[in-house]
């Protein structure tokens, strides 16, 4: 025995997946028909290992599967090239003292042809896998048409093991594709959970059709139950019309030039609720054409908040809460640049609080913030509800004045703001007054800085001061301003 072939033969064999499987109705009926149309009592298709004989099918055997391999006939067939014929087995000297034939079953007669099915990767002259058979307990003969018989059969047993192997590689595609949609759906079902726990969505907008794909947290976003998909028209509702124009400007975009996008804006969901999101999207690529956009859509409101109160409270006066410093300087450097731009007027004014200390020192350092609280609302509302307040430190203020009717009659303007701040604090019987000086300075044309005009504001501060607390000043101005119901004296 040639050992690479055999050891190639029973891989061949082994690559089938057949041995020890369980009976098939079609093995069955091959070698039924084997029995009946060869007249013969015993008829096999049968599968030789490196030990034994296997019966896939066996017709008049018992219960008999398997017999070792030194006495199988099959083991001698799977080595011819067309057909093994035993007409009467006492008198072959292969066969004479074999088990079988001086035991039951009492071989006397014996025809096989090897099979020989084709495999991808193996060649098709290795010796076969096993062989077709039939059995007889008496010595004969076959005619040329039984043998033909014989052939054809053993042909369709080849394409019975071939059929077999696809049966079971397509068993076996069928359960890596059920395993790979489990896996798949678990997947799945992750990611809907995490989108869902950050808050973010996936969506396509195919090209060629317009029509839109949402994943489910795409829905929830929107405030919408997971159903019929809306149109690029129709999703694009939830945005304010003039961002729907935008959108649809990056969209195009996106198309044309294959850039992507990244922006955030705010939508009114289906249940009325205002929401900011985020948008990220880029082109789908296909047969290297644009074949849609894709991406992302996340729910950034609460973090949009926070940020907000970040910013909030990084401007933000923590006890009056008007603007703090920082937030006026940046604002007054703002306003000034589109101020010279528009050759339009600007008034600032810093205000200090008369009286304030004697408050801190004779009720305490809560009534002191009650004051400064009361001043900071006074600055909301009346003829200061369209400047923009700050606390610049301490019981000192600044008002930004823009609005040119206000400019244009500063003095007045300054009159009123000094009859608002007043305050009346009263404790134990004892009853104090805060009220305010105040220094203004206006733009005249030139080009000032921030700081020029701060340091002018300043001057006319102090200058107020000397005259006479709880005045005002205006810078380049002699006259002194007073409450409406004070007196020059």
């Amino acid at each position: 025995m040639n050992q690479s072939l055999e050891a190639a033969r029973l891989d061949k064999l082994a690559s089938f997946r057949i041995l020890d499987t369980p009976a098939e109705r079609d093995f069955d009926a091959l070698t039924a028909l084997a029995q009946r149309l060869l007249d013969c009592p015993i008829a096999l298709l049968s599968l030789v290992d490196g030990r034994r004989q296997w019966f896939k099918s066996a017709q008049g055997m018992g219960h008999v599967r398997e017999t070792p391999r030194e006495q199988a006939f099959c083991a001698h067939t799977i080595y011819e090239d067309d057909l093994l014929l035993v007409e009467d087995a006492l008198r072959d000297v292969r066969f004479g003292d074999n088990p079988l034939v001086r035991g039951d079953p009492r071989i006397r007669f014996y025809a096989g042809v090897p099979l020989r099915p084709h495999s991808d990767g193996f060649a098709d002259d290795l010796p076969g896998l096993g062989s077709l058979c039939v059995i007889d307990t008496r010595p004969r003969r076959l005619s040329e048409d039984q043998l033909a018989i014989l052939r054809d059969l053993a042909a369709l047993a080849n394409s019975l093991l071939r059929a077999h192997v696809s049966a079971e590689e397509a068993r076996d595609l069928a359960e890596l594709a059920e395993e790979r949609a489990n896996i798949l759906d678990g997947q799945h079902r992750l990611l809907r959970q995490a989108e869902k726990l950050a808050g973010i969505g996936s969506w396509r907008l195919s090209l060629d059709e317009r029509r839109m794909e949402w994943s489910e947290q795409v829905y929830a976003i929107h405030g919408l139950p997971v159903g019929a998909m809306p149109t690029l028209d129709e999703a694009l509702d939830f945005f304010a019309p003039a961002e729907a124009v935008r959108i649809q400007d990056r969209l195009a975009r996106a198309a044309r030039l294959g850039e992507p996008f990244d922006f955030e804006a705010e939508i009114t969901t289906a249940d009325g609720r205002h929401r900011r999101v985020r948008s990220v999207g880029e082109i789908e690529f296909r047969h290297e054409r644009p074949a849609a956009i894709v991406g992302v859509f996340q729910d950034v409101t609460e973090r949009h908040l926070r940020e907000e109160e970040l910013r909030h409270s990084a401007s933000t006066d923590s006890l009056s809460g008007l603007p703090n410093r920082a937030s006026f300087e940046h604002r007054f450097a703002e306003s000034l640049a589109a101020a010279e731009g528009n050759a339009e007027p600007i008034a600032l004014l810093l205000i200090d609080l008369d009286g304030f200390k004697a408050v801190n020192d004779s009720f305490g350092h809560a009534a002191g913030d009650e004051v400064l609280k009361e001043m900071a609302a006074h600055m909301r509302v009346g003829c200061m509800a369209n400047a923009f307040p700050a606390r610049l430190g301490g019981d000192e203020f600044a008002l930004l004045v823009t609005r040119p009717r206000d400019c244009a009659d500063l003095e007045n303007y300054v009159q009123k703001v000094l009859d608002r701040l007043q305050v009346m604090v009263r404790q134990d019987g004892e009853v104090r007054r805060v009220s305010a000086t105040v220094g203004a300075v206006l733009t005249d044309g030139a080009i000032l800085t921030p700081v020029e005009l701060m340091r002018r504001a300043d001057l006319a501060l102090y200058q107020a001061k000397r005259h006479q607390r709880g005045s005002g000043r205006i810078f380049g101005v002699d006259a002194p301003i007073f409450r409406a119901n004070v007196s020059a004296n």
